[in-house]
C-alpha cells in the first residue's frame, strides 16, 4: 500500500472517530508487546489479580494481537470521555464511581465501534478485525500508551495531558495497514498524590496496583465477603473508587462529557443514605437494568453496602 493511501485511510478513521464522539484516536502497529510480558507475568505471580482468575487465561493473546485477529496490522485505540461534574446529593450515601453514573459503557461504546467498523468497510473496502471494550484479553492501557494517547500514571491509569484520565479505552484490531503514532513522555514527575491518597494502599509502587487491595476490585470483582482488614478503609465506596483520579493534578483539565447516554441517573443521584441501606431487589432491578452496577448485581451491592455500615 502506498504511503499516501495509508495516510488517507488513517485520516478518515481519526476524523470519523471524532464525529462518533471519541475524544482521541491513536494507532499502533499490531506487534507483540515485549515490554509488557515480564510486567504482566510478575503481577500475576505476585497474586495481585486476587480472585480475577480470568487474568491468568490467554497470556499470549494479551500480548500478541495477531492471535486475536489473524493477519492484524493495526491497533486503533480510542478514548471516550465520561467525566461528570455532578455529585451524589447526599454526601453520606454510599458512593458510586463516576463511570457508572449513566448507561453501561460496554454497550454504548461497542455500538459506536461497530459504526466505525461499518464506515471503514464502506470507505476502504473489506477490512477484517474485532472491536474490544474491556471485554477480552487486550491490554488496553498499553496500546493506548503505545498509540500516543497518554502515559501510564503512578496509579496505573492512562493520563492525557489535555484532559486527564476520566476515559473509557477501547480498540479496533484490524488487518489494515495505517500510519502509526508514537508514545508521549511521562509527566507525573515527582508527584505521589495518588499513592498517598489510596485508602487501602493498593498502589504498591509507581504503575503497579495490587488489584486484590483496590476498592474497585473489592466492590466489583470480589464475589466473597470483603476481608475485615478493610473495615473503615473503604472511604464509603460501594461500587468502584475514584480517589486516585480525584487527587490527580492532571484531572484539573477534565471537561464534562457530551454523551447523553452517560448522563447521571437522576433518581440514583438523589438517593439518601438510608435508601441505599434499605435497597430492595425490585428497586435495584428497576434503577440499574442498563447500568454497570449489574456487574456487582443486587447481592454484591447489598454486601458492599452492609460492609460500609
Amino acid at each position: 500500500m502506498q504511503a499516501s493511501q495509508r495516510s488517507s485511510y488513517t485520516n478518515l478513521i481519526k476524523q470519523k472517530s471524532i464525529e462518533l464522539g471519541f475524544s482521541f484516536c491513536g494507532i499502533s502497529k499490531a506487534v507483540f508487546l515485549a515490554e509488557e510480558a515480564p510486567r504482566l507475568e510478575a503481577w500475576l505471580l505476585a497474586g495481585m489479580h486476587g480472585e480475577m482468575k480470568y487474568m491468568e487465561n490467554h497470556f499470549d493473546k494479551r500480548l500478541d494481537p495477531t492471535l486475536l485477529v489473524p493477519g492484524a496490522k493495526s491497533v486503533v485505540s480510542l478514548l471516550f470521555n465520561y467525566y461528570s461534574p455532578q455529585k451524589q446529593a447526599d454526601e453520606t450515601a454510599p458512593k458510586i464511581s463516576m463511570y457508572a453514573y449513566g448507561k453501561d459503557y460496554h454497550k454504548v461504546i461497542k455500538d459506536k465501534l461497530f459504526e466505525l467498523v461499518t464506515y471503514i468497510n464502506n470507505a476502504v473496502g473489506e477490512v477484517h478485525g474485532r472491536a474490544f471494550v474491556d471485554s477480552a484479553p487486550v491490554l488496553d492501557r498499553a496500546w493506548a500508551k503505545k498509540s500516543g494517547l497518554g502515559w501510564i500514571g503512578k496509579n496505573a491509569n492512562l493520563i492525557s495531558k489535555q484532559n486527564g484520565s476520566y476515559f473509557f479505552i477501547s480498540e479496533l484490531i484490524i488487518d489494515l495497514e495505517l500510519e502509526y503514532d508514537t508514545p508521549v513522555a511521562d509527566h507525573c514527575g515527582t508527584c505521589t498524590a495518588c499513592i498517598d491518597a489510596c485508602p487501602t494502599q493498593a498502589i504498591v509502587k509507581p504503575q503497579v496496583v495490587d488489584g486484590s487491595r483496590c476498592i474497585s476490585y473489592l466492590t466489583i470483582e470480589l464475589r466473597n465477603e470483603i476481608p475485615s482488614e478493610f473495615k473503615n478503609k473503604m472511604d464509603n465506596w460501594a461500587f468502584g473508587c475514584d480517589v486516585c483520579q480525584q487527587v490527580c493534578p492532571w484531572n484539573r483539565f477534565a471537561r464534562p462529557h457530551t454523551e447523553n447516554q452517560f448522563l447521571p441517573d437522576a433518581e440514583m443521584m438523589q438517593m439518601k443514605q438510608n435508601e441505599w441501606f434499605e435497597l430492595t431487589e425490585e428497586t435495584f432491578n428497576r434503577l440499574f437494568k442498563h447500568s454497570a452496577l449489574l456487574r456487582a448485581g443486587y447481592t454484591g451491592m447489598k454486601k458492599n453496602i452492609k460492609f460500609l455500615k
